[in-house]
């Protein structure tokens, strides 16, 4: 199997690379070798490396920022999947692109399933929901919704943010009313290959790890993983200036994914292994 992966050189993406290429043939592309907003590169690039998958894990993922470079926000996460889309779909390929909890407004109670309709409250949101729409052009395509991100070399995600706090002796100020459901990248690199190797029905996934919870009860159990006697300054939602509109609540149900026989591990689990991984 031939497997273009895009955005390779950042967190989901390194970690893409890593898993599929012990099993595939994978031609990983940065940024810097090749900008998704380019239409007419992005034709070339595909054509010349004639995948069977195509996998998207290219994104404009400043929420703030986008509220005032849209047309940057727009051009990499709608445009430029499209323009994926429709070379995946030229030379047959299955087509993979990675989307966002962000979709939904955050006032629901219950985790959000794929159906439940998509309400975006920020520039960020509207543009990956429209690379959702754009990602269908491909009939072969899975649209992938992680949420919260973690694991992988470059530790920048909250959790990475968090946990070098307690390690440094200083505050860490945690959100306790903003409800999660985080995804541990080396679990969504095993989803994704499930999906695209059993070929699975094509569509919208939850690919997070199960179980919801608040970052103060999940930098809490950090902390026990750690043995570290942390201290947590709790931060409510309305209570922080931001730019963009954060879901509150923002869990995701993944009981699709597992119909279609991928089990993601628990969130403490994932978290575990993945502080196991950073103390090795």
């Amino acid at each position: 199997m031939r497997v273009l992966v895009t955005g390779a050189g950042g967190q989901l993406g390194a970690a893409i690379v890593s898993s599929f290429s012990s099993r595939a043939a994978v031609r990983p592309f940065t940024h810097a070798m090749l900008d998704i907003g380019d239409s007419a590169a992005v034709a070339r690039a595909v054509a010349a490396e004639r995948p069977d998958v195509v996998i998207n894990c290219a994104a404009y993922n400043d929420v703030d920022g986008a509220e005032e470079h849209a047309a940057g926000a727009l051009r990499a996460n709608a445009l430029g999947v499209r323009a994926l889309a429709g070379a995946a779909a030229a030379v047959r390929a299955t087509f993979v692109h990675y989307g966002t909890d962000f979709v939904f407004d955050g006032t629901a109670s219950t985790p959000y399933i794929e159906s439940d309709a998509p309400r975006p409250e920020s520039v960020y949101a509207s543009s990956k929901l429209l690379g959702e729409w754009f990602a269908a052009d491909a009939a072969a395509h899975y649209v992938l919704r992680v949420e919260s991100l973690f694991g992988g070399d470059r530790r920048r995600s909250t959790i990475d943010r968090i946990v070098a706090s307690m390690r440094e002796g200083t505050p860490a100020r945690v959100f306790v009313d903003r409800v999660v459901t985080p995804s541990y990248v080396a679990d969504v690199a095993g989803a994704t290959w499930h999906l695209v190797t059993t070929r699975a029905a094509y569509g919208v996934y939850h690919t997070v790890n199960v179980g919801e919870t608040t970052w103060h009860e999940l930098a809490k159990e950090a902390a026990r993983i750690l043995a570290i006697d942390a201290e947590l300054i709790p931060v409510r939602v309305a209570d922080v200036a931001l730019r963009a509109r954060r879901p509150q609540y923002c869990a995701l149900s993944n009981e699709k994914l597992s119909r279609a026989g991928f089990v993601m591990p628990t969130w403490q689990d994932a978290l575990r292994r993945y502080l196991g991984e950073r103390r090795a």
